[in-house]
């Protein structure tokens, strides 16, 4: 066969192909290949952060790429909050910024042509009496590169089995990272469909496709067994396709298959039977002979069909090998990785066909955003086990990691002359994160209300907004810092940093999982603490506190005066009117910024009039005329007026009734949401002023416990194990999750087992039309168990 200049084509009109659509030519990555230079120039500041406090290390080294994994510690500004040391003082209580140090994982991605530079880069820049000695190694690399790692590093090698990280490194990614695995269809929008986090991950089969293809069967953490494979794998697919194609390098390879089409190549079953084989049930379109039409050929193929036809074989081959053992073990979950798939969509658009299509539809192909690390972790856990890296949860640092597809140059154009190709990914080291144990179905729990990217009206919205109100968000990170003489370069740094992360979503929503109001909230407060500005908010919460306190008694007295039916209503709307108060919400920001008399009352008048937007309240009503429920635990919002003014007086009057109440405020800031350790001093100083309050304190009727969250949202699959030891104890019967960001932007539609409220306002106004509302209307949204 002949090879003709590589050109871009279409399918003939109507032309009927499997598994691709005619004309639709996915995009592919680019290659190495004249696309920069070898002689690597590292943008330090970006990749191998903190190398200089690096603990341990890990290598993953393969055919083609190389994966390094250490992990550091990190210094960074945390706020803290200690209580005035008395009752008279002037401020509720002191702020101060401190350096913390925390740990947190790194992972950087690079080609193997430039492993010796990375390693000289590597090792000049590493320091400090705690500098490791030995470094895990895994892959076929690991015993290539040996000497020249110990050379460059000066590090002893010690070689991990490569099966075993595999499956330590997925096990690790599918228990930490939400939205890890997804599923692809390039028909659907968006094509990249993720999976839920659940606590159950086993079993599963994980099919690894490197140069041959492994088939394992992981059933716990310690229980596993590779229970097949294939020689025909992605080396195959290289080997043949630089044979007829004369394209070395592999993601050349990939760009010529993503431009070609394979009905040229291929002998389909029409080409036998004139259209579709009835009596076997096959469609026209199916591939009956890949390469078929070779032999009876006039003329050579085009180089980008050749390599098409020969990524459909490979692919349709794993897949049809990978839905039968996972029919012969009775397993749904079968997980694909390997240097193969490297977030290629036509590969991984082949692979979904396949595995459909063999399986009748029982089996769907799953991927990994992270895939390409699963080595480098597992050699990481195994040497790290002292440091008991299970004992801890783990979670992404938006900020440092680059997103799914990061490296295409065809969705991010970049100029990366010098650059080399590079995909990092960062995880901080979190407190132990446990799920709620009052989900109705925690298999099936998805926190957030709506995903932006199947809706793209809604995703620019969103993105606009974001982008829209950045400009205020660095001023205010900036003016919390006033005294600091670097706050306004940092403050720029961030501003720019988190644009960035904007347009990489602009271009690829599903950058980092499903695109959501939380996520794009969690982006902007990591790369707000990159830049040290742990809590712009810091003094406005202090300010509000203070003022919120001031009113207290007289809203209190003002509710024992009503009857018990008009008291139920007034605390009802002082949950609301509290709520209000949220300096995220732009609408509410311009009140509380131009009008400073804007309180308590005025934001009563605000509220939408009965019948809310969702108004459960008389079906609230008529069970609180029954038996009292035995504890409530609530989810709180912001400081100032909702918490004090509008929650506390709600938490007083069920701690009258006799139900105990468990508060359980974020973790870490995030807004002018209330923290624990804010929240655990203004009950002590409502306490001052309230006995029922200080009685409910002493006698353990009352108790603030930190959320494990420091999100203005909230996911009830990852709680503190502290918080949920309460709720299994005190056997939680009431629910209440307070505020947009909690009980709109996520949880509007997930189910309990015990009775919920959900409470907020909706204080912007595109979202309350959305849900057919407008500025200020109620969500009071009652679900008995």
């Amino acid at each position: 066969m002949k090879q003709t200049v590589r050109r871009s084509k279409m399918a003939a009109p109507g032309a009927q192909v499997s598994p691709d659509e005619p004309g639709d030519a996915e995009n592919g990555r680019g290659g190495s290949g004249g696309y920069f230079d070898h002689s690597l120039r590292l943008p330090s500041g970006e990749i191998f952060r903190n190398l200089a406090n690096a603990k341990r290390f890990a290598i993953d080294i393969g055919g083609s790429l190389t994966k390094l994994a250490y992990y550091a510690t990190v210094q960074h500004k945390v706020a803290r909050v200690h209580s005035s040391k008395h009752s008279k003082a002037e401020c509720l209580y002191e702020i101060s910024e401190q350096q913390e140090e925390s740990t947190r994982l790194h992972f950087v991605r690079f080609e193997n042509a430039f492993v010796e530079a990375c390693l000289d880069f590597v090792k000049g820049h590493l320091g400090g009496p705690d500098a490791p000695t030995l470094i895990k190694a895994t892959g076929g690399g690991a015993h290539k590169y040996k000497e020249l790692i110990e050379k460059k590093l000066g590090l002893r090698v010690d070689k991990e089995d490569e099966l075993e990280c595999l499956i330590k490194g997925c096990n690790f990614l599918l228990r930490n990272i939400p939205h890890e695995a997804f599923s692809y269809c390039k028909r659907s929008t968006p094509r990249f469909r993720f999976q839920n986090t659940h606590p159950d991950i086993f079993p599963y089969l994980l099919v690894s496709v490197g140069s041959g293809v492994s088939v394992i069967k992981v059933e716990s953490e310690e229980s596993y067994e590779r229970i097949g494979g294939s020689s025909i794998g992605g080396g195959t697919f290289w080997g043949l396709g630089a044979l007829l194609t004369h394209t070395k390098n592999f993601d050349d390879l990939l760009a010529l298959a993503a431009a070609g089409q394979h009905t040229p190549v291929d002998m389909l079953v029409r080409d036998i039977y004139g259209g579709n084989y009835g009596v076997g049930g096959l469609s026209g379109g199916i591939i009956a002979s890949s390469f078929g039409k070779g032999a009876t050929a006039q003329d050579g193929f085009e180089a980008e069909d050749m390599a098409k036809s020969l990524l459909h074989m490979i692919s349709n081959n794993v897949g049809q090998l990978a839905s039968l053992y996972a029919k012969l073990h009775s397993l749904h979950t079968v997980y694909f990785g390997g240097f193969f798939i490297r977030e290629h969509p036509a590969t991984m658009h082949s692979i979904s066909f396949g595995i459909n299509y063999w399986s009748k539809g029982e089996v769907q192909a799953l991927f990994l955003r992270h895939e390409g690390y699963l080595g480098a972790i597992g050699a990481f856990l195994k040497g790290a086990k002292e440091d008991e890296p299970d004992q801890y949860s783990w979670g992404e640092n938006y900020a440092g990691s680059s997103g799914l597809m990061s490296t295409s140059p065809e969705l991010f154009p970049v100029a990366r002359s010098r650059s080399g190709t590079f995909d990092m990914l960062e995880m901080d080291r979190l407190a132990r994160l446990v799920p709620l144990p009052l989900l109705r179905d925690p298999q099936d729990y998805v926190p957030d209300s709506h995903d932006l990217a199947q809706d793209l009206p809604a995703c620019h919205y969103w993105l606009s907004c974001f982008a829209d109100s950045l400009p205020g968000v660095a001023r205010r990170a900036v003016a919390s810092q006033s005294q600091s003489p670097d706050a306004a370069r940092r403050g720029e740094l961030f501003r720019k940093k988190f644009g960035e992360k904007l347009q990489i979503l602009r271009q690829q929503p599903c950058a980092f999982g499903s695109l959501t109001v939380r996520s794009l909230l969690d982006t902007r407060e990591h790369c707000q603490n990159e830049f040290h500005f742990p809590d712009p908010y810091c003094k406005v919460k202090q300010q509000e506190n203070e003022a919120a306190l001031r009113c207290y008694q007289a809203v209190v007295r003002g509710l024992d005066s009503l009857s018990w039916r008009e008291r139920q209503l007034g605390l009802v709307r002082g949950l609301l009117a509290g709520n209000v108060f949220d300096w995220g919400a732009k609408a509410v920001t311009d009140v509380l910024e131009s009008d400073p008399e804007f309180g308590f009352e005025e934001a009563k008048q605000q509220l939408q009039e009965r019948p809310w937007l969702v108004d459960d309240y008389d079906v609230w009503l008529k069970r609180l005329q029954g038996s009292p429920h035995h504890c409530a635990l609530i989810f709180v919002d912001n400081s100032g007026a909702d918490i004090v003014l509008g929650v506390l007086p709600f938490v007083r009057e069920l701690l009258s009734h006799g139900t105990e109440v468990i508060l359980a405020a974020n973790s870490g800031p995030a807004l002018n949401d209330v923290t624990s350790g804010e929240l655990s001093i203004l009950t002590a100083r409502v306490a001052e002023m309230d006995p029922r309050i200080c009685s409910a304190l002493s006698n353990d009727q009352l108790v603030v416990v930190q959320s494990g969250s420091s999100s203005p949202c909230l996911d009830l699959s990852r709680l503190d194990e502290a918080l949920v030891t309460e709720v299994e104890n005190r056997k939680v019967d009431l629910l209440l999750i307070e505020g947009m960001g909690r009980a709109v932007h996520t949880n509007l539609r997930a189910t309990f087992l015990c009775d919920i409220l959900k409470v907020a306002v909706l204080k912007n106004a595109w979202l309350a039309q959305r849900l057919g509302g407008q500025l200020y209307s109620v969500v009071f949204k009652y679900e008995p168990s």
